[in-house]
């Protein structure tokens, strides 16, 4: 057997073997919680920009778009701009792979792959800082809430042009709000790319875990994505995700447990 395809079997059979590990497993639930004490998730940036994600989350989106290799990304919540840094940086690197492997030389002025970012207050120093960006060229950003009508249109407009398309939800996470994202983006992910839900988590953590927000346990985006996916399936219908169990069987702590979603059909 080749040795890569060796490895990989290797590394399929330990994420296995974690996933089974209940004990191991649910250590994460209490790591979250004491993290969250410490507002520990605001500590990391990436290219120079705050990305307000925990590493283990940052590093399996990397795997993700690696793996699906997306057009284009769609991203509501920016904040600092972190997240939209990171994504237009993974598709820079894609197109410049692409570049390399057709054995010609990428073209600056052509911007290839994009990553749109939706907000419904886009601060002007977080503005500033991503236009200010290298990676500014691959940003799209739009201002405004992510369900208003006029917005969703003009995201299906932009994502009318592109092949295949990944998603992040990351705005507000109340259940109304992130049910109204899904029913308005998910079905723009394409068949073997994900709708990553962020934040899933807090339907984990104890009833006192959020005290300045309006979401909470039983009203959050766990709550959202488990309604959208029952949603589905009583339709019928093209429209088919997974839970894609297996990132968080890899990277055990996650702020998004159940919040990695497949679109399968």
């Amino acid at each position: 057997m080749d040795e890569n395809r060796k490895f990989e079997l290797f590394v399929q059979n330990n994420v296995k073997k974690i996933g089974e590990d209940l004990s191991f497993m649910n250590l994460s639930n209490n790591w979250i919680r004491e993290a969250g004490g410490h507002q520990y998730a605001y500590n990391f940036s990436w290219l120079g920009r705050p990305i307000i994600q925990i590493p283990q989350d940052i590093y399996a989106v990397q795997e993700l778009v690696w793996r699906v290799k997306p057009d284009l990304i769609i991203e509501t919540g920016i904040a600092h701009g972190g997240s939209l840094i990171m994504s237009a940086s993974m598709l820079a690197l894609l197109d410049y792979c692409d570049a390399v492997e057709a054995g010609t030389v990428l073209d600056p002025k052509v911007v290839g792959r994009k990553v749109v970012g939706v907000d419904i207050d886009i601060r002007a120093h977080n503005r500033k800082a991503i236009e200010a960006h290298p990676m500014a060229h691959k940003i799209e950003m739009i201002q405004g809430s992510s369900i208003d009508p006029e917005v969703v249109t003009q995201v299906k407009n932009l994502a009318s042009k592109y092949k295949r398309i990944m998603v992040f939800l990351d705005s507000n996470h109340t259940h109304e709000h992130v049910l109204a994202e899904l029913e308005a983006y998910a079905e723009l992910t394409t068949v073997g790319s994900y709708c990553v839900v962020w934040d899933s988590g807090l339907e984990d953590m104890p009833e006192d875990f959020v005290i300045d927000r309006p979401w909470g346990k039983g009203n959050n985006p766990k709550t959202a994505l488990l309604e959208y996916l029952d949603r589905c399936e009583r339709r019928g219908g093209n429209i088919r995700f997974e839970i894609d169990k297996q990132i968080e069987h890899k990277i055990v702590l996650s702020a998004s447990w159940d919040g990695f979603l497949k679109r399968i059909d």
